[in-house]
């Protein structure tokens, strides 16, 4: 073995440097030219008309649902499996939300499940692009248009992903992304929402600024205005320092998008016949964003596997356990175990392994190894077999 493995490297370099010095040398720090080059590039590389760049993708999926009015006495669908920001966005908006369980072989949304879920109260559905497979959107827009709901994706691990043809934000109201420290884009913390609606883009661009009519870069322009505050807002919006350290990564997005997925390609190789693991089912028609590599440990031996692997030196993370029994959604929410089994059982299982651009081949063959020296391998077997409905 040779060194530990760390869980993620970030590959920012000299680009990110240049690109930020420019930025200081800019008089305006806050919002200004920066942020908007990294919308109008970004939002392109999407397909969408808009990108409005805020602090976080809990920023975004915040001031998403607020613009659509959404707020005290509604009702969100979404889905347990998820981080925890998805539903507190939700809360923070005043909304409620209303858990459905996942695919038990993707740990996506199960659209079958949501309409039965739909009440008087509903007034949107937020899908999790989970690990950087799409939901079915096709299915998800059906319902939605039927019943007079809105959409909004958290797309915090699918910058790169489509399916049947579709990307995120196509047919959501927003879909909103994540430029955390780990992402495939990332400035530390940041985030942005996407959509085609240009009324729905000139509200988020208000919300994120406390609700203001003039920026700090409005006034740098054009001089000092009367500006008013017409709607209540947020602090969300991102500033030129972060906005520069993100511009030179678009350029390699496709390339580390490309090299992610010959590296999940050889952990599907190497991974293949190790007894009681599995790994998420990639549907057909889907360009899968490779954001994360779960795999799902069977016999309840997934923390066995976290402990020796750490003990070689190699990074793991749980993505994620079941956001429904966490003590505050417990408490507040009401829910137990039981409520939700297929995410449970994913919960109860998941282990995210290295997974980025600057992983080296061979390395994926140690974790393998290791892997398979704590569960015994059992030989060749078909890649991405069936998920059993009890891991």
């Amino acid at each position: 073995m040779s060194g530990p493995i760390p869980f993620f490297l970030h590959d920012l370099g000299a680009p990110e440097t240049e690109a930020f010095a420019q930025a200081l040398r800019d008089p305006i720090l806050t919002t200004g030219e920066a942020v908007a080059r990294f919308e109008q590039r970004f939002a392109a590389q999407l397909g969408r008309k808009h990108a409005i760049a805020v602090q976080s993708c809990t920023a975004a999926l915040h001031i998403s649902l607020v613009a659509l009015g959404i707020g005290p006495g509604d009702e969100v669908i979404t889905t347990p499996m998820t981080f925890i920001a998805t539903a507190t966005a939700i809360i923070q908006a005043g909304a409620r939300p209303v858990f459905v369980d996942v695919e038990p072989d993707t740990g996506n949304m199960d659209p079958a499940r949501v309409e039965a879920a739909i009440t008087s109260r509903t007034r949107a559905i937020l899908p999790v692009h989970l690990f950087g497979q799409m939901c079915d959107m096709n299915a998800l827009r059906d319902i939605a248009s039927r019943r007079g709901l809105r959409i909004i994706e958290d797309s915090a691990h699918c910058v790169e992903g489509r399916r049947d043809g579709i990307g995120p934000g196509e047919i959501g109201d927003t879909a909103c992304f994540s430029f955390y420290a780990t992402k495939s884009l990332t400035c530390g913390e940041g985030g942005a929402a996407v959509t085609d609606d240009d009324d729905l883009a000139l509200q988020l661009r208000a919300l994120r600024a406390h609700g203001m009519t003039k920026a700090a870069a409005d006034r740098a322009r054009e001089g000092y205005r009367h500006w008013d505050m017409p709607e209540f807002g947020w602090k969300y919006n991102l500033d030129n320092l972060h906005a520069a350290i993100l511009l030179p990564q678009l350029d390699r997005l496709e390339s580390n998008w490309i090299k992610r997925c010959e590296l999940a390609r050889e952990y599907e190789h190497r991974l293949g016949g190790i007894h009681d693991l599995w790994w998420p089912r990639m549907r057909s028609h889907v360009q899968h964003a490779r954001h994360l590599f779960p795999v799902w440990i069977g016999r309840g031996r997934r923390d066995e596997v976290i402990a020796a692997l750490q003990a070689r030196g190699i990074g793991v993370m749980v993505n994620y356990r079941a956001i429904h029994l966490l003590k505050y959604f417990r408490d507040t929410l009401g829910h137990s175990r039981g409520d939700f089994p297929a995410a449970e059982r994913i919960g109860d299982s998941t282990l995210s392994l290295p997974l980025y651009p600057r992983l080296e081949q061979a390395r994926i063959s140690e974790v393998a190894c290791a892997i398979g020296d704590v569960l015994g391998r059992v030989g060749r077997v078909q890649e991405n077999a069936a998920i059993p409905a009890a891991i």
